[in-house]
């Protein structure tokens, strides 16, 4: 690996690089009780000190555009999940400046933490059930590659999946599935052939401790309406702040296998304690409210906001409840992530090939106040968009 004097002076928009990064690819325990969140960082020796020997190692790639006049100073974090590698590169040459030993593949979302530390999910190796972006363990990894902290959350009933965020507080949010059974879907209403289900739920677990302190599951705020005689019916049109069991995307191609939502990221908002979560299979954005105790998350009552666990907002695709006021502009949506010192999100819509819609990077002025009103346009303020 290369040792560079200041490998940690990275940019205060990380998350924006990281998203842009991948516009261009989508293209192609401590010792004692108590986990030390924020070890000092030792000065980095003068020596560069190189262990990287092939030029596939020594460089992500080509620049192919570079106006130096122009670009925001630093180095970029690479999450090569593909090839289970999590590098910084710098932006002249994309030369790999530093390179984390990870110990197994990469789960999904791999995210630099201020003392250089890294957070990362990690795939199980012999996980019961899988789909993409599946991981079952959790590390924090630190800049001389000890692992300083592991979690396994996999079983034949929950598996980690995909994304996961430090909290303030230092403890770590993180996305899960929770397969339901044939006797558990019939009795919530599911309309549909496939013989399970995997509920999007997540999770906040203390490091120190490793205790889950808080919880919200999809499972508790479902709306269908296509079994009377089942629970939760009722007019999907009529409660945006629900989950329709029954959506289905006239877009999508073949079975789902029981990964209906497949939620694909989340973004904690400091600001007014709630959590923006990519729906990647509804195209959409779900907030959340995460001032809620547990108990709360799973009623319909109580936090900050006075709605339990229920949807404050949702925006991307109106038809996902049965709305036919509002413009869709999410398909299959990755990586949401607030713009610093705006409270506008980013947000990555894949974009779909049957509509001839390309890939496209949106910042979005959210509401000052969410809600959500039935046979209304709820859907946010578009104030810049990249496509190529």
């Amino acid at each position: 690996m290369v040792y560079i004097k200041s490998p940690f002076l990275i940019l205060a928009n990380m998350k924006l690089y990281q998203l842009l990064l991948l516009l261009l690819l989508t293209a192609a325990c401590t010792s004692d009780d108590s986990l030390d969140m924020e070890p000092e960082i030792e000065e980095v020796p003068d020596e560069v000190v190189d262990t990287v020997t092939t030029p596939e190692m020594q460089f992500a790639g080509q620049v192919s555009e570079y106006l130096k006049d122009e670009i925001q100073p630093g180095v970029v974090l690479v999450n090569d999940a593909m090839a289970n590698r999590v590098y910084f590169m710098d932006k002249e040459n994309a030369e790999v400046l530093f390179e984390y030993e990870l110990p197994s593949g990469i789960g999904n979302d791999a995210e630099l933490l201020p003392n250089g530390n890294l957070l990362v999910a990690l795939m199980d190796p012999d996980p019961a059930y899988s789909f993409g972006g599946y991981g079952g363990r959790i590390a924090i990894i630190s800049p001389e590659n000890e692992i300083l902290w592991s979690y396994e959350y996999s079983d034949d009933i929950n598996l980690a999946h995909h994304d996961l965020q430090m909290l303030p507080n230092g403890n770590i949010l993180f996305l899960a599935w929770e397969k339901k059974n044939e006797e558990e879907i019939k009795m919530a209403g599911f309309a549909g052939d496939d013989g399970v289900v995997y509920a999007e739920k997540l999770l906040e677990i203390n490091p120190n401790t490793n205790e889950i302190v808080w919880e919200w599951n999809s499972w508790d705020h479902l709306i269908q309406d296509n079994d009377l005689n089942a629970r939760d019916y009722g007019d999907v049109a009529s409660h945006p702040e629900l989950i329709n069991l029954n959506y289905t995307d006239y877009l999508k191609e073949g079975s789902y296998n029981g990964d209906i939502f497949h939620a694909n990221g989340l973004e904690y908002d400091e600001a007014k304690d709630v959590i923006y979560l990519s729906v990647n299979f509804f195209s959409e954005v779900w907030v959340l409210d995460h001032s809620t105790t547990t108990a709360e998350a799973k009623s319909h009552t109580g936090g900050n906001y006075g709605q339990g666990g229920d949807l404050l907002y949702r925006f991307g695709n109106p038809a996902a409840y049965n709305n036919n006021q509002g413009e869709r502009s999410l398909y299959h949506n990755h990586h949401p992530n607030l713009v610093e010192g705006t409270g506008n999100l980013l947000i990555f819509a894949n974009g779909i090939p049957a509509v001839d819609a390309h890939s496209v990077v949106y910042e979005l002025k959210l509401p000052d106040v969410f809600g959500m009103t039935p046979d209304q346009n709820n859907e946010p303020q578009v104030v810049w968009q990249f496509s190529n």
